[in-house]
């Protein structure tokens, strides 16, 4: 197992994770600066408002207050731990898990720091959708593009 750990293909893929994590972190965090400095724009469509939500999704489990931030790093603790023994699936999805862990504690720094996730895009336009980030944009980005790779891979190995 620690041959594993020392070769050059693991150093790579752990490089790429911990670029995306910290540059998607990053990134979240600096946008959802100028909104907690005041920035808002209200348009036709779209509306950048600043808003703590207290839930996920839709603001789905808010009931469970403050216990939704450690439930949420139990969960990608899990990830991390599921990744760390599925070394195939950590190497050739190293992108994606960087982007979702990034992400998926962007979130949870804001559950800690404002008592809420920092949201601020909200749709309004025929209908009002739920407000969201970029972290939440990235979350469905790397889920998507996950899927997608790992049916592509599974229909070239089908092809063999």
């Amino acid at each position: 197992m620690t041959d594993f750990f020392k070769s050059s293909n693991f150093k790579i893929a752990l490089l790429k994770f911990c670029l995306f994590f910290v540059g998607i972190l990053a990134a979240d965090q600096a946008i959802k600066a100028v909104f907690l400095d005041g920035f808002h724009f209200e348009g036709e469509f779209i509306s950048l408002i600043l808003t703590f939500n207290k839930g996920v999704a839709f603001s789905m489990f808010a009931f469970l207050g403050e216990n939704l931030k450690f439930i949420q790093i139990v969960i990608i603790l899990g990830l991390l731990t599921y990744l760390f023994y599925e070394k195939k699936l950590f190497l050739n999805h190293a992108v994606e898990f960087g982007i979702l862990a990034g992400a998926g504690f962007s979130n949870i720094i804001d559950r800690f720091i404002h008592g809420g996730v920092v949201d601020y895009v909200f749709w309004h336009k025929w209908f009002e959708f739920a407000v969201f980030n970029f972290a939440d944009v990235m979350i469905d980005f790397a889920v998507v593009t996950l899927i997608i790779r790992m049916m592509f891979d599974k229909n070239l190995k089908g092809k063999k």
